[in-house]
């Protein structure tokens, strides 16, 4: 046995017969251990008291009492492992023992050689153990803030959860819609963590990032010399993803016929390599997300009508940042204190200032640019409250508003009259601005059709604008 394999350890042994006391420390000091013998309960808490040890190796039977009444009083550290010994008829003090926390036990009598198995495969539970928590830690730290603004969003993603826990198998596929940044990879997440699948893989493919001549392979896999350089069978993702879930970021960056092979398996549940003859069972979630409108997609010929009306019948809309009014505060400081942590800084504020700052930027990228925003000002500002002083939004004097100014809500009417026209030309400009001069999506955040928008742009009057009634007068 390797003379390493327990270097490093500080162990202590409970055991009140002297001879397998010795044998037990002289065995263990040889496979690199530090250890500390002790025959009774007292000693091994003066012990403990003074020491830390890694592992207890720890009798049930003592002369000054039973081994498990240190478990029940707390005494050892949370880092430290106990093995209990016990003799033959004392396997129920074992099981009590592993109930109070315990990792493991021995039956005497014992081989030596045992010690070193038994302690190694403790300190790799301790490991597994511990990468478990730090997984459950990196998972609670990707959770998604549902405020208000997202609270529609979050009534439909526990609908879609209830329906998956009664299907369990071949779970529909979800469609996630939002601008790039919202979060539809977190929501993707979020989604397959919280179902039925959690414990099955998640396999996330960015399809814009995949070029046409390897997508197909990639996806679905391929034979032995279905190409010129495959010299061997190659599993696909989707088979990767057997049994859990396949997330298709930028789905309609595939080409047709591609879209034709992830609709055929969505239906099917089956799916053939390239180059191969026979047909493979699958059991897959698809969760495709989109920052695209698919429906001009499909008039411009671009995406599959039929895939998209299999992928609609759960289908999530994620709001922009800019339209999730004081939820973005909120988020903010909630990010905020995540970064501060992953920084090991003390915790930072938002000024007033910050906040006006944040409330009055556009935030193309999202919540991906407040992340990397935030994370910017964590790191640069040296004021004891974060300013956002890069922000190109207007600071808090730029929009400060005057009493006779409409937007103002102690305005009120002049006798001379109000300019109307000049009123609806402001709020376009403004519009404009918030959604950087794109003018289909300044018309739906004012909920006036495009062409009325242009109408006002231009003074070109369209012949049938949606949204305008005729006079009748």
């Amino acid at each position: 046995m390797s003379t390493k394999l327990l270097t490093g350890l500080d162990l202590l042994v409970v055991e009140d017969e002297s001879l397998l006391r010795k044998q037990i420390a002289a065995h263990l000091e040889s496979l690199g251990a530090d250890v500390t013998g002790v025959g009774t309960l007292q000693a091994a808490r003066r012990a403990l008291a003074d020491f830390s040890f890694d592992f207890v190796l720890l009798d049930v039977n003592l002369p000054d009492g039973r081994g498990t009444t240190v478990l029940e009083s707390k005494v050892f550290s949370s880092n430290t492992g106990v093995i209990v010994m016990t003799a033959e008829g004392g396997v129920s003090g074992a099981v009590t023992a592993i109930k109070l926390g315990a990792l493991d036990y021995l039956v005497k009598p014992f081989e030596i050689e045992e010690l070193g198995l038994v302690i190694a495969r403790a300190r790799k539970s301790r490991q597994n153990a511990r990468l478990d928590e730090h997984r459950r830690a990196a998972e609670q730290s990707d959770e998604i803030f549902f405020g208000e603004s997202t609270s529609e969003l979050k009534q439909q993603l526990e609908k879609i959860l209830a329906a998956d826990r009664r299907m369990e198998a071949q779970l529909p596929p979800v469609l996630i819609e939002g601008e790039t940044g919202t979060g539809k990879t977190s929501i993707a997440r979020w989604l397959h963590r919280h179902g039925p699948r959690a414990g099955q893989p998640l396999v996330e493919v960015n399809c814009s990032a995949l070029p046409d001549t390897l997508a197909e392979s990639e996806l679905f896999g391929h034979e032995r010399g279905a190409f010129t350089d495959a010299r061997n069978a190659r599993m696909g993702l989707f088979e990767a993803a057997n049994g859990g879930t396949l997330f298709l970021d930028e789905l309609p960056s595939l080409s047709p016929a591609l879209q034709a092979k992830v609709l055929k398996v969505i239906e099917d549940h089956r799916l053939r390599r390239l180059g191969g003859t026979r047909e493979l069972p699958v059991d897959v979630r698809i969760i495709g997300a989109t920052n695209r409108d698919l429906k001009q997609l499909i008039t411009a010929g671009h995406f599959r009508e039929d895939l998209f009306h299999r992928l609609d019948l759960y289908r999530l809309q994620i709001p922009p940042l800019r339209d999730r009014g004081e939820d973005l505060l909120k988020l903010a400081e909630l990010l905020s204190a995540q970064l501060c942590r992953k920084h090991r800084l003390p915790p930072r504020t938002i000024s007033a200032e910050g906040r006006r700052r944040l409330m009055a930027h556009r935030w193309p990228g999202n919540v991906r640019e407040l992340a990397h925003e935030l994370e910017r000002a964590i790191v640069f500002e040296d004021s004891e409250t974060l300013q956002f002083a890069r922000l190109s939004g207007p600071s808090v004097t730029e929009v400060a508003l005057t009493a006779n100014d409409w937007l103002n809500p102690s305005f009120h009417f002049p006798d001379r009259g109000f300019d109307l026209e000049q009123a609806i030309h402001r709020l376009i400009e403004h519009a404009l601005w918030q959604t950087g001069n794109n003018v289909s999506e300044a018309a739906r955040v004012l909920g006036v059709t495009r062409d009325y928008l242009r109408y006002r742009l231009t003074g070109q009057k369209p012949d049938a604008p949606v949204g305008e009634t005729k006079s009748s007068d």
